[in-house]
């Protein structure tokens, strides 16, 4: 249901508010573009951030533009069970056609409050859900096992898996049929390797078209061409993450004209010394 290249949507500000114009033309750019799938208020869309209404007004604004042309995969996780629920039956209820849901953070979960939550989400809103494993934002990783016992679950279609071990993928994939998508632009095309179907990308933003060839490439089994389009956009991947995402990415889009680059406290501008390093991978990758 979800695969290829979906972008992990940033989220515009101006003066301190949502930008919903700037917003309709980012999501305008992705249609032109061909990505597969956008997705709203995840990590990348400074979530933890948004006020409830802001985050549910930049969902019903995504469905609402996208008007049924590509998917939209929508933010609704939290650390509060009851709250995640709430998120996702309204992501239901403006159209969207899946939730993507971080694992509870901050309370770190056992294994078992991991499934129950999950469990719980689904049983409550009949929508399909994506899971989402970042233990290095989360403080707590589902284990594999987890993850097969949630995708016997019938609106449980797939992993955002971003725990950046290749191991946590391929036990994922031995234990289950899930669909695995790569949470880090980095590991893509090595995580295809191993069963994956996509990614939720955050270099996306800036080079959609580029991931996508990459992605379509592999599954038409011109793996050659897949591995050259890898080496090329890895040293822009990387550069994404000089500092916690989104700021690099928010800032490389500043530089290419495409936003202002405002961010919400606590992320704040790049160091000068890093911006430089942003500036030169993107003028290796020939976008400046």
């Amino acid at each position: 249901m979800f695969s290829g290249c979906i972008v992990a949507q940033v989220t515009p500000f101006k003066d301190g508010e949502v930008d919903f114009k700037k917003l309709d033309e980012l999501v305008e750019f992705h249609l032109e573009q061909g990505t597969d799938c956008i997705s709203p208020c995840g990590t990348t869309g400074e979530c933890p951030t948004l006020s409830h209404e802001e985050h549910e007004a930049v969902i019903a604004n995504v469905v609402k533009k996208v008007a049924g042309k590509i998917k939209v995969l929508a933010g609704t996780g939290s650390n509060s069970t009851s709250e995640a629920i709430g998120l996702t039956r309204y992501a239901k209820k403006v159209g969207a056609d899946g939730a993507l849901m971080v694992s509870p953070y901050y309370n770190k979960p056992t294994q078992e409050g991991l499934y129950q939550h999950y469990k719980a989400v689904a049983e409550e809103v009949d929508i399909p859900i994506v899971l989402y494993n970042v233990p290095g934002r989360t403080g707590s990783s589902i284990a594999p096992e987890t993850v097969a016992r949630l995708s016997q679950i019938k609106n449980i279609v797939a992993i955002k898996e971003a725990s950046g071990s290749l191991d946590q993928s391929s036990a994922i994939r031995a234990l289950s049929d899930i669909t695995i998508l790569s949470g880090d632009d980095s590991l893509t095309l090595p995580i295809m390797s191993v069963g994956g179907q996509g990614v939720v990308s955050v270099v996306a933003n800036i080079v959609p078209a580029d991931v996508k060839a990459m992605v379509s490439a592999f599954k038409e089994g011109k793996t050659a061409e897949a591995e050259e389009r890898h080496r090329r956009l890895f040293p822009l991947c990387r550069a994404m993450f000089i500092e916690t995402n989104p700021i690099p990415v928010k800032t490389a889009m500043r530089f290419l004209g495409r936003l202002n680059g405002e961010l919400r406290l606590p992320l704040c501008p790049m160091q000068p010394a890093n911006e430089e390093k942003l500036k030169e991978a993107l003028k290796d990758y020939r976008l400046l």
